[in-house]
Protein backbone atom coordinates (compact mmCIF):
# COMPACT_ATOMS: atom_id res chain seq x y z
CA UNK A 1 0.00 0.00 0.00
CA UNK A 2 2.98 2.38 0.76
CA UNK A 3 4.38 2.02 -2.81
CA UNK A 4 0.76 2.89 -4.00
CA UNK A 5 0.19 6.28 -2.07
CA UNK A 6 4.75 6.94 -3.43
CA UNK A 7 2.84 6.78 -6.98
CA UNK A 8 -0.33 8.35 -6.66
CA UNK A 9 0.35 11.38 -4.41
CA UNK A 10 4.22 11.45 -3.94
CA UNK A 11 3.33 10.36 -0.04
CA UNK A 12 6.37 9.20 2.12
CA UNK A 13 8.94 10.19 -0.27
CA UNK A 14 7.51 9.00 -3.31
CA UNK A 15 7.58 11.26 -6.90
CA UNK A 16 3.66 10.93 -7.74
CA UNK A 17 2.02 10.98 -10.91
CA UNK A 18 4.03 13.00 -12.74
CA UNK A 19 7.80 11.69 -11.34
CA UNK A 20 6.66 8.07 -11.25
CA UNK A 21 4.96 8.08 -14.69
CA UNK A 22 8.34 9.87 -16.34
CA UNK A 23 10.04 6.91 -15.32
CA UNK A 24 7.84 4.29 -16.12
CA UNK A 25 7.82 5.86 -19.59
CA UNK A 26 11.76 5.43 -19.39
CA UNK A 27 11.09 1.85 -18.78
CA UNK A 28 9.35 1.06 -21.57
CA UNK A 29 5.81 0.81 -19.68
CA UNK A 30 3.74 3.26 -21.97
CA UNK A 31 2.01 6.11 -21.61
CA UNK A 32 4.28 5.94 -18.65
CA UNK A 33 1.43 8.58 -16.49
CA UNK A 34 -1.55 5.82 -17.21
CA UNK A 35 0.69 3.05 -16.19
CA UNK A 36 1.92 5.03 -12.86
CA UNK A 37 -1.74 5.58 -12.29
CA UNK A 38 -2.90 1.75 -12.54
CA UNK A 39 0.37 0.43 -10.64
CA UNK A 40 -0.25 2.96 -8.03
CA UNK A 41 -4.26 2.24 -7.92
CA UNK A 42 -3.49 -1.84 -7.78
CA UNK A 43 -1.17 -1.54 -5.45
CA UNK A 44 -2.53 0.99 -2.68
CA UNK A 45 -6.04 -0.76 -2.96
CA UNK A 46 -4.46 -4.31 -2.97
CA UNK A 47 -2.88 -3.14 -0.29
CA UNK A 48 -5.88 -1.74 1.85
CA UNK A 49 -7.97 -4.87 0.63
CA UNK A 50 -5.48 -7.61 2.23
CA UNK A 51 -4.89 -5.11 5.27
CA UNK A 52 -8.71 -5.31 5.80
CA UNK A 53 -8.72 -9.24 4.24
CA UNK A 54 -11.70 -8.37 2.33
CA UNK A 55 -11.89 -9.69 -1.57
CA UNK A 56 -8.77 -11.89 -0.44
CA UNK A 57 -8.26 -13.55 -3.45
CA UNK A 58 -8.88 -10.98 -6.00
CA UNK A 59 -6.73 -8.64 -3.71
CA UNK A 60 -3.72 -11.03 -3.67
CA UNK A 61 -3.79 -11.87 -7.06
CA UNK A 62 -3.74 -8.44 -8.26
CA UNK A 63 -1.06 -8.01 -6.14
CA UNK A 64 1.19 -10.74 -7.04
CA UNK A 65 0.28 -9.72 -10.69
CA UNK A 66 1.97 -6.28 -10.09
CA UNK A 67 5.21 -7.78 -9.18
CA UNK A 68 6.06 -9.62 -12.31
CA UNK A 69 6.54 -6.48 -14.60
CA UNK A 70 8.54 -5.01 -11.75
CA UNK A 71 10.87 -8.20 -11.34
CA UNK A 72 11.26 -8.29 -15.27
CA UNK A 73 12.52 -4.49 -14.84
CA UNK A 74 15.27 -5.68 -12.50
CA UNK A 75 16.08 -9.10 -14.10
CA UNK A 76 19.11 -7.85 -15.82
CA UNK A 77 20.66 -7.45 -12.45
CA UNK A 78 20.03 -10.78 -11.14
CA UNK A 79 18.50 -12.27 -8.15
CA UNK A 80 19.61 -10.97 -5.53
CA UNK A 81 18.13 -7.56 -4.11
CA UNK A 82 21.48 -6.53 -2.81
CA UNK A 83 22.62 -6.47 -6.33
CA UNK A 84 19.50 -4.45 -7.21
CA UNK A 85 17.77 -7.64 -8.46
CA UNK A 86 14.28 -9.37 -8.63
CA UNK A 87 14.70 -11.14 -4.96
CA UNK A 88 12.48 -8.59 -3.42
CA UNK A 89 9.28 -8.10 -5.95
CA UNK A 90 9.65 -11.74 -6.88
CA UNK A 91 9.55 -12.57 -2.36
CA UNK A 92 6.24 -10.26 -2.75
CA UNK A 93 4.24 -11.62 -5.58
CA UNK A 94 4.84 -14.84 -4.09
CA UNK A 95 4.04 -13.96 -0.81
CA UNK A 96 0.29 -12.35 -2.05
CA UNK A 97 -0.51 -14.81 -4.35
CA UNK A 98 0.25 -17.60 -1.85
CA UNK A 99 -2.42 -15.34 0.22
CA UNK A 100 -4.98 -15.52 -2.42
CA UNK A 101 -4.72 -19.05 -2.17
CA UNK A 102 -5.11 -19.77 1.17
CA UNK A 103 -7.45 -17.30 2.48
CA UNK A 104 -7.64 -14.90 5.49
CA UNK A 105 -7.88 -15.69 8.87
CA UNK A 106 -10.85 -15.55 11.57
CA UNK A 107 -10.73 -11.96 12.46
CA UNK A 108 -11.39 -10.57 8.42
CA UNK A 109 -13.64 -8.92 6.90
CA UNK A 110 -14.29 -11.85 4.22
CA UNK A 111 -14.94 -14.25 7.40
CA UNK A 112 -17.39 -11.70 9.07
CA UNK A 113 -19.25 -11.30 5.36
CA UNK A 114 -19.58 -14.95 5.30
CA UNK A 115 -16.79 -15.57 3.02
CA UNK A 116 -18.78 -14.23 0.20
CA UNK A 117 -15.93 -13.02 -1.17
CA UNK A 118 -13.54 -15.63 -0.35
CA UNK A 119 -14.94 -18.45 -2.37
CA UNK A 120 -12.21 -21.28 -3.57
CA UNK A 121 -13.24 -21.07 -7.18
CA UNK A 122 -12.14 -17.35 -7.07
CA UNK A 123 -8.41 -17.53 -5.78
CA UNK A 124 -8.05 -19.48 -8.91
CA UNK A 125 -9.51 -17.26 -11.57
CA UNK A 126 -7.89 -13.91 -9.95
CA UNK A 127 -4.78 -15.50 -10.52
CA UNK A 128 -5.32 -16.76 -14.33
CA UNK A 129 -7.36 -13.52 -15.02
CA UNK A 130 -4.41 -11.01 -13.30
CA UNK A 131 -1.58 -13.25 -14.46
CA UNK A 132 -3.04 -12.82 -18.39
CA UNK A 133 -3.03 -8.66 -17.78
CA UNK A 134 0.72 -8.53 -16.44
CA UNK A 135 2.19 -10.61 -18.90
CA UNK A 136 0.59 -8.53 -21.75
CA UNK A 137 2.17 -5.76 -20.11
CA UNK A 138 5.36 -7.20 -19.90
CA UNK A 139 4.82 -8.33 -23.96
CA UNK A 140 4.11 -4.25 -24.41
CA UNK A 141 7.41 -3.53 -22.45
CA UNK A 142 8.94 -5.48 -24.52
CA UNK A 143 7.88 -4.76 -27.96
CA UNK A 144 8.25 -0.80 -26.73
CA UNK A 145 12.23 -1.67 -25.61
CA UNK A 146 13.01 -3.73 -29.02
CA UNK A 147 11.54 -0.94 -30.98
CA UNK A 148 14.13 1.70 -28.72
CA UNK A 149 16.63 -0.70 -29.67
CA UNK A 150 16.10 -0.22 -33.52
CA UNK A 151 16.85 3.57 -33.59
CA UNK A 152 20.31 3.58 -32.53
CA UNK A 153 20.49 7.18 -33.67
CA UNK A 154 17.98 8.39 -31.20
CA UNK A 155 19.29 6.82 -28.71
CA UNK A 156 22.52 8.28 -28.69
CA UNK A 157 22.27 10.97 -27.09
CA UNK A 158 21.10 9.09 -23.81
CA UNK A 159 23.73 6.91 -24.10
CA UNK A 160 26.26 9.28 -24.01
CA UNK A 161 24.56 11.08 -20.51
CA UNK A 162 24.54 8.10 -19.33
CA UNK A 163 28.00 7.57 -19.58
CA UNK A 164 28.97 10.97 -17.59
CA UNK A 165 26.43 10.29 -15.13
CA UNK A 166 28.57 7.48 -13.54
CA UNK A 167 31.37 9.23 -11.32
CA UNK A 168 28.24 11.55 -10.07
CA UNK A 169 26.44 8.42 -8.84
CA UNK A 170 29.76 7.24 -7.33
CA UNK A 171 29.73 10.55 -5.48
CA UNK A 172 26.37 10.23 -4.57
CA UNK A 173 25.45 6.26 -3.69
CA UNK A 174 28.87 4.39 -3.75
CA UNK A 175 29.76 2.58 -6.26
CA UNK A 176 27.32 -0.06 -5.19
CA UNK A 177 23.87 1.62 -5.79
CA UNK A 178 21.18 0.81 -3.19
CA UNK A 179 18.84 -2.46 -3.91
CA UNK A 180 15.85 0.24 -3.51
CA UNK A 181 17.11 2.94 -5.57
CA UNK A 182 17.15 3.13 -9.10
CA UNK A 183 19.43 5.88 -10.87
CA UNK A 184 17.27 7.21 -13.85
CA UNK A 185 18.34 9.71 -16.16
CA UNK A 186 16.46 11.90 -18.66
CA UNK A 187 18.24 12.85 -21.90
CA UNK A 188 16.73 16.36 -22.99
CA UNK A 189 18.89 16.71 -25.79
CA UNK A 190 20.63 20.18 -24.23
CA UNK A 191 23.96 20.52 -22.55
CA UNK A 192 22.27 23.12 -20.40
CA UNK A 193 19.71 20.28 -19.41
CA UNK A 194 22.37 17.51 -19.11
CA UNK A 195 20.84 15.26 -16.66
CA UNK A 196 18.24 14.74 -13.88
CA UNK A 197 18.86 11.87 -11.27
CA UNK A 198 15.72 10.28 -9.44
CA UNK A 199 16.10 7.89 -6.51
CA UNK A 200 13.15 5.38 -7.06
CA UNK A 201 11.50 3.15 -5.20
CA UNK A 202 10.78 -0.43 -6.37
CA UNK A 203 8.07 -0.44 -8.50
Amino acid sequence: MAHGVQKLFGWLGGHGLEGTGAAFEQMGFQPGRQSALAAGLGEAGDGLLIALGLATPAAGAAAAATMLPAATVHAPRGFFATGGGYEYPAVLGVSTAALALSGPGDWSLDARFGRRLNQPWMAAAALLVSSAVSLAVVQRRRRVLAARAEQPAASAPNTRYREELVPIREEFFGRKTPAVTQVAVSALGRPEWLIEVEAIAVL
